[in-house]
C-alpha cells in the first residue's frame, strides 16, 4: 500500500461520480420527455420505432401493464437469443465455423445477458460466432441495461405523482433509454477504444510468428463496440473469456480508467435523474454519498488485505512480497481493487483479476459486496431502486424508533410498501442460501467443484450470490459448463433479476397513488448524516444476516485456517 495507490483509488470514484452528475441531468430530460440536443438526429428514428410497433408513447402505463410488458418483451429475447446460440452453426458470420452451444449452455447463456447479469459457463473468442457476438450479446447488452433504467424511471416518477395512476410508458422509455443515452455514448466512447488498440473488425483472428518461428492465429473480432456498452451497462461478458483482464479488450491505462469510470457513470446518473425527476435533489445526493462510502470501504478493504504478505507463504519461507497472481499487474493492485469492489457492488463489468487468487479476505469482501444485494451505482437502474428499497425500509425503521411520521419523498411509507420492500430484498437470500445448500449435498453438483473444505464451500457460495445478484463473476475452481450448474444458475439469475423487479414495481404503483405530501415537523429527514448513516447500517445489517450464517462462513474459515498453519 502507498498514497499512490490510494490516490487512484480516490481519483477513480471521484471522476466516475462527477460525470455521473451530467448524465444525470441529461437523463432527467430523457425520463420526462423534454428535448435534448439529439432531438434533430435521433427524433425521426424514435417516431420510426414507434410507427413501425405500433406504439403510442403518450399512453401511460398502471405498474402491473408497464411490468407486463417489461417481461414480455424480456422474455422474447431470452427466447431469441436462445435460437441464435443453438443454431450459430447455421448461421453467417461464423468465419470459425463454431457449432451452436449446447441446450444447456444456450439456455445459462440466454437468461445470464437478458437479465444483465452476463455469467459466462464460455470461454467467447472460442464459442461465439461474430453473428451470436452482435446480433446476440451486444444487443441484449443495451437492452437489459435500458430495461433496468427503465424501471428506475418508472419510479422516479412514482415519487413524483400526486394521486398518479401511470408510471410512463415501457415501450418509449425503452426506446428513448437506448437512443438517446446508451447508443450515443457508446459510439463515441467505442472509438476512443478503437484509438487506444482494441480491435474493431469482422475478421476471424491473425496470424502472428512467433520467436521461435512459429505461426500463431490471434483472435480478433467486433470487441469495441462491445467492450464499451458491456461497461456503461455494467453488463460483463467480454467479447474474451479473460474479460477486461485482456489485452484486446483493455490494452492500456488510459482505457482501464475509462473502462473503470464507465462502469459506475451511468449507475450514478440514475440517481441523480432519480433526484430531479422526484424533486428531491437532497435526498439523491444522500444516495450517492451511501453508495461512495459503501465503495470506497470495499476498495480500501481488498487494496489493504491483497497487498499484505500471506501469513502462511511468509511463515514457510516460499514468498516475501504480496501475491500479485490473478492481480491485473499491467496496472496494478489498486486498479484491481476499486474494479473488483466497482463490479461486485452489483452488476458484473468484466473480470480485471482472478478472484481465486484472491486472499480470503479479499475474495470475502467482494462476495459481501454482492450480498449487500443491488443496491450500488454498478447496477444501471437497478443500483437506484436496490438502494431507495432499503431507504424506504430505513424510513419506516427509524420513524417507529422516533416515533416520526415515515415518509419519503412527499410520500407515506405505510405497511403495504414495507411489504413489498421486505419481499424484494428476502428474494436475494432465500435464492442464494437455498440453491447453495442444495449444491452442497448433491454429488451432482460436487462433481463439478475442484477444491473441497471451505475454499469449495466459497466457491459454490460466490456462483449464487453473483448469479442471483446479476453480478456475473466467479472463483476460477468452478466447472460451471454443466447440466446442473447452467440450469440452476440460470434460474437464480432469473429470479434474482424479474423476481426482485415484480415487487419493486408494486411499491411503485401503490406510491403513485399516494398525495404527495409537503415535510412538516413530524416528517424524518432523509438527507442528513444521520440518514446516511442509518442507511449504510441498515444495508451492512442485511448483508450481513446473508453473509454470517454457517453456511457462508467459507472465507472466514479459510482465513483462520491460515492463520492456524502460521501458527504451528
Amino acid at each position: 500500500m502507498n498514497w499512490q495507490g490510494w490516490a487512484e483509488i480516490a481519483l477513480t470514484l471521484g471522476l466516475a461520480v462527477l460525470l455521473g452528475w451530467p448524465i444525470g441531468v441529461y437523463m432527467a430530460r430523457v425520463w420526462e420527455g423534454r428535448s435534448t440536443w439529439l432531438d434533430p438526429v435521433l427524433r425521426p428514428v424514435e417516431r420510426l420505432f414507434y410507427a413501425a410497433s405500433g406504439v403510442d408513447p403518450t399512453k401511460g402505463q398502471g405498474w402491473m401493464a408497464y411490468l407486463g410488458a417489461l417481461l414480455a418483451f424480456n422474455a422474447a429475447g431470452f427466447f431469441l437469443l436462445y435460437l441464435i446460440l443453438r443454431a450459430q452453426g447455421l448461421l453467417p458470420l461464423n468465419p470459425m465455423h463454431f457449432a451452436g452451444m449446447s441446450p444447456h449452455l444456450a439456455f445459462n447463456t440466454a437468461i445470464s445477458f437478458v437479465t444483465n447479469t452476463n455469467w459466462q459457463s464460455y470461454s467467447g473468442e472460442s464459442t461465439l460466432s461474430n453473428l451470436s457476438q452482435m446480433s446476440g450479446l451486444t444487443v441484449q447488452n443495451f437492452v437489459s441495461a435500458a430495461s433496468g433504467i427503465a424501471v428506475a424511471a418508472a419510479l422516479a416518477r412514482a415519487f413524483a405523482a400526486n394521486r398518479g395512476e401511470t408510471l410512463g410508458n415501457f415501450w418509449a422509455d425503452l426506446t428513448r433509454t437506448t437512443l438517446y443515452i446508451l447508443l450515443p455514448i457508446s459510439v463515441v466512447f467505442a472509438i476512443v477504444l478503437v484509438a487506444s488498440g482494441v480491435p474493431q473488425t469482422l475478421m476471424a483472428h491473425i496470424d502472428a510468428h512467433t520467436l521461435e518461428g512459429a505461426k500463431q492465429g490471434i483472435s480478433v473480432g467486433p470487441v469495441a463496440s462491445q467492450e464499451i456498452i458491456k461497461q456503461l451497462g455494467t453488463n460483463g461478458g467480454g467479447f474474451f473469456g479473460a474479460n477486461s483482464a485482456h489485452p484486446f479488450e483493455n490494452p492500456n491505462a488510459w482505457s482501464n480508467l475509462i473502462e473503470e469510470i464507465a462502469m459506475n457513470a451511468v449507475g450514478f446518473g440514475c440517481v441523480i435523474a432519480f433526484g430531479r425527476v422526484a424533486m428531491a435533489g437532497r435526498e439523491a445526493r444522500a444516495l450517492v454519498i451511501a453508495m461512495v462510502v459503501l465503495l470506497v470501504g470495499a476498495s480500501a478493504a481488498i487494496y489493504a488485505s491483497e497487498t499484505r504478505v500471506t501469513p502462511a507463504l511468509l511463515h514457510a519461507g516460499v514468498a516475501a512480497a504480496p501475491n500479485m497472481e490473478g492481480k491485473e499487474v499491467r496496472f496494478g493492485a489498486p486498479s484491481t481493487a476499486v474494479w473488483t469492489a466497482m463490479t461486485t457492488g452489483a452488476s458484473d463489468g468484466g473480470v480485471n483479476g482472478a478472484l481465486e487468487s484472491f486472499t480470503p479476505l479479499g475474495g470475502g469482501t467482494a462476495m459481501f459486496m454482492i450480498k449487500l444485494g443491488e443496491i450500488l451505482p454498478g447496477g444501471v437502474g437497478s443500483g437506484l431502486y436496490g438502494i431507495v428499497v432499503m431507504a424506504i425500509i430505513s424510513v419506516f425503521v427509524a420513524g417507529l424508533m422516533v416515533g416520526r411520521t415515515p415518509e419519503y419523498l412527499g410520500k407515506k411509507i405505510e405497511a403495504r410498501e414495507v411489504k413489498y420492500a421486505v419481499l424484494a430484498t428476502l428474494i436475494l437470500p432465500v435464492t442464494i442460501l437455498g440453491f447453495a445448500a442444495v449444491s452442497a449435498v448433491s454429488p451432482i453438483a460436487l462433481k463439478s467443484v475442484s477444491a473441497t473444505g471451505p475454499h469449495g464451500l466459497t466457491e459454490m457460495l460466490y456462483a449464487y450470490a453473483s448469479a442471483v445478484g446479476n453480478n456475473g463473476s466467479a472463483f476460477g475452481g468452478l466447472n460451471a459448463n454443466t447440466p446442473w450448474w447452467d440450469t440452476t444458475l440460470g434460474i437464480a439469475m432469473a429470479l434474482g433479476r424479474f423476481a426482485y423487479i415484480v415487487p419493486v414495481m408494486a411499491m411503485a404503483g401503490a406510491l403513485a397513488a399516494k398525495p404527495k405530501l409537503q415535510p412538516t415537523a413530524g416528517t424524518l429527514p432523509t438527507h442528513g448524516l444521520q440518514f446516511i448513516g442509518l442507511l449504510i447500517g441498515l444495508i451492512l445489517i442485511l448483508g450481513g444476516l446473508q453473509y454470517f450464517p454457517p453456511l457462508a462462513l467459507g472465507p472466514i474459515v479459510e482465513h483462520f485456517q491460515m492463520l492456524s498453519a502460521v501458527s504451528h
